[in-house]
């Protein structure tokens, strides 16, 4: 792709997402939406290959049936109400309509069967920015419309998501797929906390970014795409791997990592608000995706020669891919000791 079309599509995708966010009417919350959308879809389908065609075609027709399920959410509830402001959202239909809207923009369970087909057929930069920042704006709206949205039925998608994110990945060879049930199950917690502390929201979406950007970066650096590519990687690449050995276990939400953390004020808000054994359940549940965690972090320390003999460059710690890999990497593995400085800002 020209570089220049490439950067117009980046900005597009900042200039949608800033809008969205930004945004107090409903109108314009959902140009913003309407802009990522078709800002990414040039970057799923640039390799022309069959997969990526039919990946950027099932994600734009499940975010434009999202999309106008958020006006005519907004619609409903300006017709009842009068109110276009997003944090008047007050009408109950109209919340329900806007739960499933986002459910389905996100990939919550059961909206969730387009993502890991998209992620799969997408290029792994263009998988970073769906699992990351095309995350962003729903999870915004979430937030500014927290408190109306009906905590029962946020705590079921939760539950759901957890529980098929874990299990769905299970059997998956493909590194894609493994990232994209590892997404439908982190984007559990988030959701089953938001109406009781956005904050932990938005903290477990930064952190859980911050870890996914240095699995992707690395995964892209090694041109790693299955389990059997991963298992090669070693010999070459011994510290990258060693780096993508902590940020998996802290994925996982292992501690004394900084996956941990999340987890932990999530389990203890819960407690908090008399709902100990949702709090049970989901972290039972939980254990179901550190199976693949592990497995993953077991396949980055497998040495066993390479299959071609296309070997790839020796990684090397000058160049500045390495070095964001590095500082990604280290902010995945060492923020927990910081956890009471966070403690007191959430």
């Amino acid at each position: 792709m020209n570089p220049r079309a490439n950067l117009i599509f980046l900005i597009s995708l900042l200039l949608g997402t800033t809008i969205t966010i930004s945004s107090h009417h409903w109108v314009m919350a959902w140009t913003g939406l309407e802009i990522n959308t078709l800002a990414i879809l040039p970057l799923i389908s640039k390799s022309h290959h069959p997969r990526a065609i039919e990946a950027a075609t099932k994600y734009f027709l499940t975010q434009a049936a999202a999309s106008a399920l958020v006006l005519f959410s907004s619609m409903t509830n300006a017709w009842q109400t009068g109110q276009w402001d997003i944090t008047q959202l007050t009408h109950p239909t109209s919340c329900l309509i806007l739960t499933s809207a986002i459910a389905m923009k996100l990939g919550l369970v059961p909206f969730h069967f387009w993502f890991p087909e998209v992620l799969q057929g997408s290029p792994l930069p263009t998988g970073l920015l769906l699992s990351t920042i095309m995350k962003l704006p729903p999870i915004a709206l979430l937030y500014m419309t927290s408190p109306s949205l009906n905590p029962t039925l946020l705590a079921v998608l939760a539950i759901l998501s957890a529980a098929l994110g874990g299990w769905m990945g299970l059997n998956q060879t493909q590194i894609r797929k493994i990232l994209a049930f590892s997404s439908i199950s982190h984007l559990g917690w988030m959701t089953i906390i938001i109406t009781y502390n956005p904050k932990l929201t938005l903290l477990n979406f930064y952190m859980y970014s911050v870890m996914t950007m240095a699995v992707f970066l690395t995964l892209n650096t090694t041109k790693v795409l299955k389990l059997s590519t991963l298992m090669t990687t070693w010999a070459k690449t011994p510290s990258l791997n060693a780096m993508l050995l902590l940020v998996l276990l802290s994925l996982a939400g292992l501690p004394p990592l900084t996956g941990f953390l999340p987890k932990w004020l999530i389990i203890q808000e819960l407690t908090k608000q008399d709902m100990a054994p949702t709090a049970t359940l989901i972290s039972l549940l939980s254990l179901l995706s550190l199976f693949f965690y592990l497995r993953l972090a077991y396949c980055a320390t497998i040495t066993l020669p390479p299959h071609t003999t296309n070997h790839m460059k020796q990684w090397r710690t000058g160049k500045p891919s390495s070095i964001i890999i590095a500082i990604l990497a280290t902010m995945s593995v060492m923020l927990l000791p910081i956890s009471p400085m966070i403690l007191t800002i959430v």
